[in-house]
């Protein structure tokens, strides 16, 4: 897939992992990417971090920690707690890698089953937020959105732990099939492109690959 998208892109090529959980997915996606899936119990090949450079990020410094402790890719994969929708300490954050390789985006953005949660705790205005950031932040970007029964079950789950509902939940006027939701906002108002749709994971979600229409010069 890199070769495909960057056949010649100077590397090593930046990824932004945006949700990554304990990290199995990460790494998975870093071994699909670099086709190493046959390596995992192996060393890390020395030039892997000269062609793909991934930072990974979530809102649970746990998660992160156990993530740190079992990344087999400690070299070209970074973990790091983060809020993505706190400006202030994402901006100086991100700022700061991203000047470390002398950079002002990156090349490629995940945001792996994340709409949802950020769509609940931050309303229709934070999911708006949060897909302009990252259009604005990636030249490709592979979101993979939870459909709205995602929605209704978590709400659930709720209900029954006898919690108060999600704050934005019975707010949202974003509603329906997400998968064509996010594809308009991203399409209509932050200027990317959909460039593929990979069909249905077996979660029944969709996994659409954008790129950015906007001129953003390497650099």
């Amino acid at each position: 897939l890199l070769r495909s998208l960057f056949p010649a892109a100077t590397r090593p090529l930046l990824g932004l992992d945006v949700g990554c959980n304990s990290g199995e997915l990460s790494v998975a996606l870093y071994q699909h990417l670099l086709g190493l899936q046959d390596s995992a119990s192996s060393a890390e090949p020395p030039a892997a971090g000269e062609e793909l450079r991934l930072l990974c990020c979530d809102i649970d410094p746990e998660l992160i920690r156990r993530a740190q402790q079992s990344s087999p890719f400690p070299a070209s994969i970074s973990f790091a707690s983060l809020d993505i929708m706190d400006s202030g300490a994402r901006e100086p954050f991100l700022s700061s890698y991203l000047e470390s390789f002398g950079r002002s985006s990156f090349d490629i953005g995940f945001c792996m089953s994340v709409t949802m949660w950020i769509h609940l705790n931050h309303g229709d205005s934070g999911l708006l937020e949060f897909l302009a950031l990252l259009a604005s932040l990636c030249t490709f970007l592979l979101v993979e959105p939870q459909p709205w029964k995602c929605y209704r079950a978590a709400a659930r789950r709720l209900r029954r732990l006898g919690r108060d509902d999600f704050e934005h939940f019975r707010s949202l006027r974003i509603n329906g099939d997400m998968a064509e939701s996010i594809t308009r906002i991203l399409t209509q108002e932050c200027a990317m492109e959909l460039v593929r749709s990979f069909g249905s994971t077996p979660w029944d979600r969709s996994l659409l690959l954008f790129k950015s229409t906007a001129a953003q010069p390497r650099g």
